[in-house]
């Protein structure tokens, strides 16, 4: 299968290309604005994955080369970024793809950070709506610290909430999930409810930066 992280330069994107590149057998696809950018963030990632012993190639290319090559699109950019992400690559996706949104809405004060859903009700949502209308759009990882996920030496141990309308999709989402080693993945509905699993972000942030030695905290269910 063929990964793609649009804005795979960015936090969350290097960590799951980390950990699907050292975990998995997927190519790995990274995705740039900037595909001189994205190039070069994809042999930063080779080199630190053999810094660990894993040899693998990882491929960098325009958003929209990116999206066309792949089987499972994952929007590794900020809330703000993800509607013209989408409208920038639909005409490359096809019916048979899943696009999936980590991202979360959040604003930040004095207070520390607070959910901002957009209008639509959440980013997935949004993701949803902008979504060419046959493919599947599955919310996924919008809790995990980007710090500890891209760690290669830190044992996960976590949850990750998967929402989703497409049965399949979310079941494919699920197993991607689960092949990083240390994360299990949780159904939790309907694109509907996407804003309850994105608004624990925040929280989780405001914990990490109150507590001391929480800085990766992130959540398990039992």
């Amino acid at each position: 299968m063929r990964i793609a992280l649009l804005g795979g330069t960015g936090d969350i994107g290097q960590a799951l290309a980390l950990r699907w590149a050292r975990d998995t057998d997927h190519e790995i696809l990274i995705g740039s604005r900037d595909p001189e950018k994205a190039r070069q963030k994809a042999d930063e990632y080779e080199t630190e994955l053999d810094s660990v012993g894993v040899e693998r190639e990882v491929k960098g290319f325009a958003n929209e080369m990116a999206a066309d090559r792949s089987d499972v699109v994952v929007l590794a950019v900020p809330a703000f970024h993800v509607q013209d992400t989408v409208e920038a690559v639909a005409d490359r996706i096809e019916d048979a793809d899943v696009l999936v949104s980590p991202a979360v809405g959040m604003d930040r004060d004095e207070d520390g950070f607070h959910y901002k859903p957009p209008k639509a009700g959440s980013v997935t949502e949004l993701v949803a709506d902008a979504a060419p209308e046959d493919v599947p759009v599955v919310g996924a990882f919008h809790n995990l610290s980007a710090d500890r996920l891209a760690n290669l030496d830190v044992e996960l141990g976590l949850d990750t909430l998967v929402v989703g309308d497409d049965g399949d999709a979310v079941e494919t989402v699920a197993q991607l999930a689960e092949q990083i080693e240390g994360l299990r993945a949780l159904k939790a509905g309907r694109v509907a409810n996407a804003a309850e699993v994105e608004s624990m972000t925040p929280l989780l942030i405001n914990i990490a930066m109150e507590n001391e030695g929480m800085h990766d905290v992130g959540v398990t269910f039992e």
